[in-house]
């Protein structure tokens, strides 16, 4: 038996959000939607998907809360990142500095959706 990952799937907070953010902001592809409940993104080898926490599980007392989280979405580019980081800061989203490391052969900058999930940008050196 061979696995494959086929898809990562984020309980969200404010789906409607996180679609504007990932389809808009980032430029990925809508493949299903159940507005208001469910949205699965094309991300290359693999899907996003957005799943909208059941109300049983949110916290109403503060709506502006993000979350804090181990995981990380990596994004390969093929683009200039320098150029992608500055387009995202200058529609106000968290982004870091761009960085690498000696003998390493990419360039990483990473970032946070509006709920906080972290999220990071790598491309190939030059």
């Amino acid at each position: 038996m061979t696995l494959k990952l086929d898809t990562i799937i984020i309980f969200v907070k404010d789906l409607e959000s996180l679609n504007d953010f990932y389809v808009d902001v980032l430029g990925l592809e809508i493949i299903e939607e159940t507005p208001g409940q469910w949205l699965l993104l094309g991300a290359g080898g693999c899907n996003l998907g957005l799943h909208q926490i059941g109300e049983e599980y949110l916290d109403e007392s503060n709506e502006d809360t993000t979350y804090e989280t181990n995981t990380k979405i990596v994004f390969e580019i093929d683009g200039d990142i320098h150029v992608l980081r500055n387009d995202l800061l200058s529609k106000n989203v968290t982004i870091k500095e761009v960085m690498t490391w000696d003998n390493y052969p990419y360039l990483l900058c990473d970032g946070e959706d509006p709920e906080g999930n972290v999220f990071q940008l790598k491309c190939k050196k030059v």
